[in-house]
């Protein structure tokens, strides 16, 4: 499907529609069973190659993406289990025993030993990092493969996704941002969560797609996941996950909203055409 939102924010990077399916696309791309990889590599994959991805209970790359792709709770699997991941989380294993007899049995190198023994810092404390494990809503979906693919080719006659994801600079977010509250009543109808970047555009646009009034979710801020993908989708892309049923709602409004106006115009222009009609006012 064409998307009137894309079209007009001119968007470089394609919007990423997230489906439940029970057979694997033709030619998706996989992650090995078993192997480690991060979910947002599939993502910058779709959204700046067009390539589709499928994943499924054993091929969902590292434990957060098991559980931001619905798979459950995959930190269940985490070497030493939840505790050692709340450590690794937060401040790390390496004061307790049992978090430094796990560390002993890891695989050298890429350095998760030691980022396991040190940990990750993104949490003040396990008992912190436990509370936030423990509110994440978890899900296990009821299909046998989340599949990601560009929106454009979604056909909506015969598939309906659960979310849409855009792949945006902070212009184009702006304007995301705007447009999901301009038919609302309020002004919180989107959330910026703490969360790993496939949490943001997986479980957690997943719970406002039961809401009666679904919310949006900004995400890829995890730090991580940034760095993982720095060179491929850039420095400038965040995420921003509409719920199918927002989508809808934003793409009705868009043809006749703040984006046909100059307001908008000015924003959407390359940064060089602004500096030569800048140039050229004087």
């Amino acid at each position: 499907m064409q998307s009137k939102i894309e079209k007009v924010l001119s968007m470089s990077l394609k919007p990423v529609a997230i489906l439940l399916c029970e057979e694997v696309p033709a030619g998706a791309a996989r992650f090995q069973e078993g192997k480690w990889g991060c979910v947002m590599m599939m993502f910058t994959a779709v959204a700046t190659q067009g390539r589709w991805a499928a994943f499924d209970r054993s091929t969902y790359g590292c434990w957060g993406g098991g559980v931001g792709l619905g798979f459950g709770n995959a930190y269940e699997t985490f070497p030493g289990g939840v505790e050692c991941f709340v450590r690794f989380l937060s401040t790390g294993n390496a004061g307790w025993e049992h978090g430094r007899r796990v560390a002993a049995t890891l695989p050298q190198g890429r350095g998760f030993a030691e980022r396991f023994l040190e940990g990750e810092r993104y949490i003040a404390s396990p008992t912190l990092a436990r509370a936030f494990v423990e509110q994440l809503p978890m899900r296990e979906v009821p299909s046998r493969y989340v599949v990601f693919k560009p929106l454009a080719d979604v056909e909506p006659e015969r598939e309906t996704p659960v979310t849409v994801v855009f792949p945006v600079n902070a212009h184009q977010l702006s304007a995301l941002v705007v447009l999901a509250n301009a038919g609302r009543p309020g002004n919180e109808n989107v959330a910026i969560p703490f969360a790993a970047s496939c949490q943001t555009i997986g479980i957690l646009p997943m719970r406002e797609a039961d809401r009666p009034f679904p919310r949006a979710v900004v995400g890829h801020t995890d730090i991580s996941a940034r760095g993982y993908v720095r060179k491929t989708l850039g420095p400038q892309i965040v995420t921003f996950a509409a719920p199918w049923a927002l989508f809808c709602e934003m793409e009705k409004l868009a043809a006749d909203s703040f984006l046909s106006l100059p307001t908008w115009g000015v924003l959407a222009e390359p940064a060089e055409v602004r500096k030569t009609s800048a140039e050229g006012s004087w």
